[in-house]
């Protein structure tokens, strides 16, 4: 979710859900260690528990990076080899690391000095690897080294022949692959990824798995999340209705319009929130036109909850 999941997409999503685990976008160890820290790696206390996903194949750098993450404050590091794209492959790291399991625990031991839990999101397998014996030997390799957590998106990748967009939607999902996973290591949790597009699908796999993760389901219409803190946790509370969530977020917004952020970095997050609702088209369509005109402020995102809400027809572009 590289250039998605940033810290106010994570604060937008924390305000409907309290128990859901987020991650941030991958994000480099070189980017880490030599980069803006604060701009790369910076969020809210509210986000928590939330988890830092590193991208690389230096085993030093990345435990380096995992310190810096663990300093931060996060719960959790996560080492992406799922990402297929050109770039990520020519840096050496993301899924063509599947073919080199012991490199993978390599960096898996070193990142474990930070003193988080390391967790790896990964494939089936790559190319012309069996899915079946790869994936097993991948596995057990990096388990060795510490790895108790594996989200494995359920499709091999294809780095030869296929953008990172075709890699989401055409190797076949193989979630039985996953399932067997899970029966053949009870000891390690894991965490099925891949085409789930809503909160009934993702509830029907636990009883087969340990997890689910969501991405782009959960971009697309982040009130599905609504559900998961009363129907997996055991919450009495009542979820938060749409518009509460829009409420809560503008304290959010104002502070950060105040530090120099600009309206749409935050209001693009939640185009999806009124998903499937009446006026919903209208409110994309308003925060869509104003929300990144220089100078736009609190009163476009409160004119887009007029019009969702049934209380104007018309709103007013910023000045």
């Amino acid at each position: 979710m590289m250039e998605w999941t940033d810290r106010h997409c994570r604060y937008f999503l924390r305000l409907i859900s309290r128990r859901t685990f987020l991650y941030t976008e991958m994000v480099t160890a070189e980017a880490v260690l030599y980069g803006n820290r604060e701009r790369v790696l910076g969020f809210s206390p509210e986000e928590h528990p939330v988890g830092l996903q590193l991208g690389g194949s230096d085993p030093k750098k990345l435990a380096e990076a995992a310190k810096i993450g663990a300093d931060y404050g996060y719960d959790e590091i996560n080492l992406n080899i799922g990402c297929p794209s050109d770039r990520v492959q020519s840096g050496r790291f993301g899924a063509c690391l599947m073919a080199e399991p012991d490199l993978v625990a390599e960096a898996v031991a070193a990142m474990g000095e930070a003193g988080l839990p390391v967790t790896v999101k990964c494939r089936i397998g790559i190319d012309d690897q069996d899915a079946e014996a790869s994936l097993d030997r991948f596995v057990d390799r990096v388990a060795e080294a510490g790895c108790r957590t594996f989200i494995v998106h359920a499709r091999k990748a294809w780095l030869k022949g296929l953008s990172p967009k075709e890699n989401r939607d055409v190797p076949p999902l193989d979630y039985g692959r996953v399932v067997r996973l899970k029966q053949r290591r009870p000891d390690l949790e894991i965490v099925l990824n891949g085409g789930i597009e809503s909160f009934a699908t993702a509830e029907a796999q636990l009883p087969l798995v340990d997890g689910v993760m969501l991405g782009r389901a959960a971009y697309a219409d982040p009130y599905l999340l609504a559900e998961v803190d009363r129907a997996l946790f055991g919450s009495t509370e009542t979820p938060p209705s749409r518009l509460d969530v829009l409420d809560r977020f503008v304290p959010y917004v104002k502070a950060q319009l105040g530090k120099g952020a600009r309206l749409n970095q935050m209001t693009r997050h939640m185009l999806g929130l009124f998903h499937g609702q009446p006026r919903a088209r209208a409110f994309r369509r308003h925060l869509a036109e104003h929300a990144h005109l220089d100078g736009a402020g609190l009163e476009v995102l409160q004119a887009a909850r007029r019009i969702v809400a049934g209380e104007a027809r018309v709103a007013v572009a910023a000045e």
